[in-house]
């Protein structure tokens, strides 16, 4: 039972050293790329499409339809590098089920690699949708005493993400190694289903996680559109009782009163000395 895929060397020259992480971690990605590739190469805009585009498809609506819902408003400009941190550690947990194979995700060192990621990829999105100066500022709210409390915090969420993600990883191979001394035959087969399971859960929670991350720092207030917005309508409700209330009374009370008031006595007093 290994720990971590740190501890199984392959080759070692010096302090050269090709462990289970590194070799697996650049297995991975060679499937991942291989793979895309061979998706992507026939990709077809009508109807007759092939099951691997379909699939494509339903995974990436998905996941353009989970940035949008955190809150990011562009969510294409994102699903490069987030839809790649969830194919990545998905994929790690996906492939537990080929023999001797141990995911790198097992490894504080691929998880902290994954979380240095996301903490360089949150301040140069939040950079480049607010400004350098725009951005910074946010680190002075509500006053310039939390600037070191922001800092810390900005620290602690990226080693929270790759220690939860260790260790979930890990803990699941150690009790699968467990079960597999005690009962060989039926509770692994249970576990490895269950640690498919939880790995797809640990790479949606991480995947959404980033997202947060990135859409807190981009955000923009939003007060002078929906101030516009708002006072739109008023305007207009208020402008035209008005303009009915002014243009009615003065079209009633000035021309009718003159036909009626001037001629009739006018006409009584042309009348009376003709008799």
């Amino acid at each position: 039972m290994h720990l971590s895929p740190d501890s199984i060397i392959f080759w070692q020259y010096g302090f050269l050293t090709l462990n289970a992480t590194i070799a697996f971690t650049w297995g991975l990605m060679f499937v991942l790329a291989v793979g895309s590739k061979l998706v992507t190469r026939r990709l077809s805009m009508g109807l007759q499409r092939s099951r691997w585009q379909n699939l494509l498809e339903i995974v990436v609506t998905a996941i353009n339809g989970q940035i949008a819902e955190v809150g990011l408003r562009t969510p294409a400009k994102y699903i490069g590098f987030l839809s790649s941190m969830f194919l990545f550690v998905a994929s790690a947990s996906i492939f537990t089920i080929v023999p001797g194979y141990e995911p790198p995700t097992g490894s504080l060192s691929t998880t902290a690699a994954l979380a240095i990621c996301v903490f360089v990829a949150v301040p140069l999105y939040g950079i480049e949708d607010r400004g350098f100066g725009g951005y910074l500022r946010e680190y002075l709210k509500p006053t310039f005493i939390m600037l070191p409390f922001n800092i810390i915090s900005e620290l602690s969420r990226t080693l929270a993400l790759a220690v939860r993600l260790f260790g979930n990883m890990m803990s699941g191979t150690m009790i699968l190694a467990i079960l597999l001394t005690i009962t060989p035959f039926l509770f692994p087969i249970a576990m490895s289903a269950l640690g498919l399971l939880t790995g797809m859960v640990q790479a949606y929670i991480f995947f959404i996680l980033a997202t947060v991350y990135i859409a807190a720092a981009t955000r923009t207030r939003k007060t002078a559109p929906e101030s516009n917005a708002e006072s739109k309508p008023e305007g207009k409700a208020e402008s035209k009782p008005e303009a009915k209330a002014e243009a009615k009374p003065d079209a009633k009370a000035e021309p009718k009163p003159e036909p009626n008031a001037e001629p009739k006595p006018e006409a009584k007093a042309a009348a009376n000395p003709g008799k």
